[in-house]
């Protein structure tokens, strides 16, 4: 029941949204085609090395020295699992506990301070304080 001087929304041309909608699609397009992008070149680079090395000596070897020739993943696999533990060892303990005086023991003066603090903290990627130690 509309009265004779109500505008109908659905009829009417909206110009801004008719942008958004266009340049939200033109995003999504260009994200999904970059992908396809690099899944292509990573599938090519792939297809090229597996030409000149069979993926059993790759699955199976020990080896990692592309200067000789020899590409074992093992040896790869063997230093990211062992980095993985080390970073687990220390990283839980020392979360947990954090976590643990937060939710269950810190004033809330000290939860105001230090829960924006340890956020920026996380949001930091592990190769920034890494390369800080470096120098």
């Amino acid at each position: 029941m509309q009265s004779s001087n109500s505008i109908d929304l659905r009829k009417k041309r909206r110009w801004g949204e008719s942008l958004i909608q266009a340049s939200l699609f033109l995003a999504g397009a260009f994200s999904i085609l970059t992908t396809v992008g690099i899944v292509y070149e990573l599938g090519k680079e792939a297809m090229n090395f597996f030409s000149q090395v069979s993926v059993w000596e790759f699955l199976t070897g020990t080896q990692w020295n592309p200067q000789i020739e020899q590409f074992g993943i093992w040896a790869l696999l063997n230093a990211t699992l062992m980095t993985t533990i080390i970073a687990m060892l220390v990283a839980l303990p020392i979360g947990l506990s954090i976590a643990l005086y937060l939710s269950e023991y810190a004033t809330h003066k000290a939860r105001q301070t230090l829960k924006p603090i340890l956020e920026v903290l996380a949001g930091i990627p592990t190769v920034v304080y890494g390369l800080g130690f470096k120098s």
